[in-house]
């Protein structure tokens, strides 16, 4: 398995696994599906400051043919999106189901963490549903705490549902 940055012929993929997350009602306040051509402008305002990475096994060969598979994708975005939160950057982090509870997300926020001082990030913010315990406890376990909480701000199938605001210093 590897972390790369994600390219463009990767957001299918991308939007497929996030698609499976609106279904789970755990990690998304999505309620339907959404498209690839819906999130282009999402992925292309990502750059070296905040990327998107992704988790692969299998490689690509020379060919330029594709033998990898992505596993799930963690993306960082400006936080707020007011300059002075410009050392803040929101986590998010999405795994395919079949993929679940084999520590790519571990992995993934492992790397994202390592690589905040290259990005000059001093913060993370995750915003987590408080009935997902398998996020709050990734968060958890790499040190991110409660730093809020917006009670029944959410509703997913008429279950009114919390959001925890979770973050760590760098």
């Amino acid at each position: 398995m590897q972390i790369r940055l994600a390219v463009e012929q990767d957001l299918p993929k991308i939007i497929e696994i996030y698609n499976a997350a609106i279904l789970s009602r755990l990690a998304t306040a999505d309620l339907e599906s959404i498209s690839v051509d819906s999130r282009r402008d999402w992925f292309r305002s990502h750059d070296d400051r905040y990327p998107v990475w992704v988790m692969t096994i299998g490689d690509r060969n020379i060919r330029g043919d594709q033998n990898e598979q992505i596993l799930g994708w963690l993306s960082l975005q400006m936080f707020y999106g007011r300059p002075a939160y410009h050392k803040t950057a929101e986590v998010s982090i999405y795994i395919d189901p079949d993929h679940q509870g084999k520590g790519i997300g571990k992995q993934l926020l492992s790397h994202a963490i390592a690589a905040c001082s290259q990005l000059n990030i001093s913060k993370l913010v995750g915003f987590v549903f408080a009935h997902n315990m398998a996020s709050r406890n990734l968060f958890t376990r790499y040190g991110f705490i409660e730093w809020g909480l917006l009670p029944e701000v959410a509703e997913l199938d008429g279950v009114k549902r919390s959001l925890m605001i979770l973050g760590k210093a760098i």
